[in-house]
């Protein structure tokens, strides 16, 4: 690939730019807002003057109800040998593209599993896709250059190519993305007019939980719009798990102690139901889940100290596999997790005290 047009410059799209713009593909920049297309080739993703000529890819980053639009428009055009998208959702464009009656064997459908609470071009990083899953959607008419554009693609942004079916990718953005976005919404919700003093007692729990809640809602509200039927079907289904969690609690309540086991009893079904969930979700770098031993530091809230502890730690010749931090309430200080492996954490913490460090047991 040598050049590339690039429609649509937010944060996927500026950010697949600065990727191909780095290894030498002349990238051309286009936006239905031209100080935003100006604002990502100020940033070295590119021009935003139009190409003279047939470019070898175009990549549509337009929010997923205008995909459709924009890749007819480009390709009745014919301003490009291959197109794709990068919109979150796959079946609908492609069947908005069939309805128009589109030759589609120089289109895949594509969606990088990547992204940031932020959006627009200036949240934008060449690296934003490293090491993330980029999800291919080929069908039977794909002609096999597109196939290998999109992968080059790929590789320029160092992400890892799935190969899967378009309706499949929507349930499964639907099951780990979209339905998780919306209950993460819904918790952070109930801290809107909650209490000051409640509010101010938010530990590390309650910030991952809610963390995602940040997002755009206009942007969330085109995604939602281009997926609503797999989401309502999960969301229906944390429903129903909701209302037997209320009653299970209810019977809690009870001075009969048969609800109160009845009620025990539903508390810890979805509890374990959760932690057998939990364990599916891959571990580092996509590989099976692996259990990892805390190494928790007390730190002062001040410039260095995380570079100090990791300096420390690879003196002790330790690997830090993860890492949290839980800022304290009202301190200038806080608690550093250190996620290591069983066999090193009596190791790590020998060593950290050792060099001075706090460890909480």
């Amino acid at each position: 690939m040598r050049t590339a047009l690039v429609i649509g410059t937010g944060l996927i799209g500026t950010s697949a730019a600065l990727a191909l713009a780095k290894r030498g593909v002349a990238v051309h920049l286009v936006d239905h807002d031209p100080e935003q297309a100006r604002t990502a080739a100020a940033l070295g993703a590119g021009t935003d003057e139009e190409p003279t000529g047939l470019v070898d890819l175009a990549i549509v980053a337009a929010p997923p109800a205008h995909v459709a639009g924009a890749l007819a428009d480009a390709m009745r055009r014919g301003v490009a040998r291959g197109y794709l998208d990068v919109a979150s959702v796959k079946g609908g464009p492609r069947r908005e593209l069939e309805s128009l009656g589109l030759d589609l064997s120089a289109y895949i459908g594509t969606h990088p599993m990547s992204g940031r609470e932020k959006s627009g071009p200036l949240a934008a990083t060449e690296d934003l896709f490293e090491g993330r899953p980029w999800v291919l959607t080929p069908a039977r008419d794909t002609d096999t250059e597109v196939l290998n554009l999109a992968l080059e693609l790929v590789s320029h942004c160092r992400a890892v190519p799935v190969v899967m079916d378009a309706d499949a990718h929507d349930r499964a953005v639907a099951l780990v993305s979209h339905m998780p976005h919306l209950v993460s919404s819904m918790v952070a919700a109930r801290l809107e007019h909650a209490e000051e003093t409640a509010v101010r007692l938010c530990g590390q729990g309650i910030r991952d939980v809610t963390r995602i809640a940040a997002s755009d809602p206009r942007m969330w509200i085109d995604i939602l719009s281009a997926n609503p039927g797999p989401v309502a079907d999960l969301l229906a289904d944390v429903s129903a798990d909701l209302d037997e969690t209320v009653r299970a609690l209810r019977a809690l309540q009870s001075s009969d102690e048969a609800k109160r086991l009845e009620g025990t009893t539903g508390i810890e079904d979805v509890l374990r139901r959760g932690n057998a969930g939990q364990v599916r979700v891959p571990g580092k770098h996509g590989a099976a889940p692996t259990t990892y031993e805390s190494v928790v530091v007390l730190i002062d809230d001040q410039p260095g100290q995380l570079a100090r502890i990791f300096a420390d730690a690879g003196h002790a010749g330790v690997n830090i596999e993860d890492v949290r931090i839980e800022h304290a309430t009202g301190q200038q200080a806080g608690l550093v997790e250190l996620m290591v492996k069983p066999s090193v954490a009596p190791v790590l913490t020998a060593a950290l005290r050792e060099r001075g460090w706090a460890i909480r047991q």
